[in-house]
């Protein structure tokens, strides 16, 4: 039986700022990619987060960002590789301390933002950033949106030998160069349309760009936002799909 892993960025409320609906979309995910404090998130909530993880039987990832907390970690910041070296196992180690206090280890990292969008770029950058997974996961695991040649992260981490795990997305388009088109937040999604968007990946390991090229994708793992006004309704509406079609839902495997 085929087996596919479904994601979520989690973690992100602040304080008394809520954000996104961890409690029902955790439950009905595999993998958590948990904000740890620096674009989002507080240590109570990183606590939170990770005990509907537990109790779900799902595994955690980290998913860092820049220190822009007003920014939500979406703009660009002159950092050097030291930096993203020292951010990445900041946030991640703090991850892994609330982790362990409920007996679980850190799956994988997953970088946020504006510091996803530097890594596919930034080479030097890059390097340090996969210094860090090595140093802070206890097998070396990092997801990275498909289809994922020639950028700078993913192609570093395989030569460094961390198992990448490319991801689909059905909840946002994709260019014509199967680059990921971005935006604030997601809105209200055609419920029909990722229906079909998730049977067409399942049966032929494509998916459509805005401009109609078929792009295809060695995905193991699907992305859904859980901040989006039917967030709930994508997540359910993904995992019936791929019920459906008679593929098990699960983990990634280390």
């Amino acid at each position: 039986m085929p087996s596919i892993d479904i994601n979520c960025d989690c973690g992100e409320s602040f304080g008394n700022w809520a954000m996104g609906n961890d409690q029902q979309i955790i439950p009905l995910i595999t993998t958590s990619n948990i904000a740890c404090g620096f674009h989002a998130g507080d240590p109570v909530t990183m606590r939170r987060s990770v005990e509907y993880a537990h109790a779900a039987g799902g595994v955690v990832g980290a998913h860092p960002g820049m220190p822009d907390l007003l920014g939500f970690g979406r703009r660009r910041m002159a950092i050097t590789p030291d930096e993203g070296y020292a951010y990445t196992l900041y946030q991640a180690g703090a991850l892994t301390a609330v982790l362990k206090a409920k007996g679980m280890a850190l799956h994988h990292v997953k970088p946020h933002g504006a510091l996803y969008s530097m890594l596919n770029e930034e080479w030097d950058l890059a390097e340090a950033v996969c210094r860090a997974i090595i140093d802070v996961c206890p097998r070396p695991m990092l997801y990275w949106a498909g289809p994922s040649a020639g950028r700078a992260l993913p192609e570093v981490a395989r030569t460094a030998g961390i198992r990448l795990v490319e991801e689909a997305y059905f909840d946002l388009e994709y260019d014509a160069q199967g680059r990921l088109i971005l935006q604030r937040g997601v809105g209200g999604v055609d419920l029909k349309a990722l229906r079909q968007k998730v049977q067409h990946f399942l049966e032929t390991g494509e998916v459509i760009a805005t401009t109609g090229q078929r792009i295809k994708l060695q995905a193991e793992s699907i992305c859904v936002h859980g901040d989006g006004a039917s967030s709930l309704d994508v997540v359910k509406t993904v995992r019936q799909v791929i019920e459906e079609h008679g593929w098990r839902i699960a983990p990634v495997q280390v």
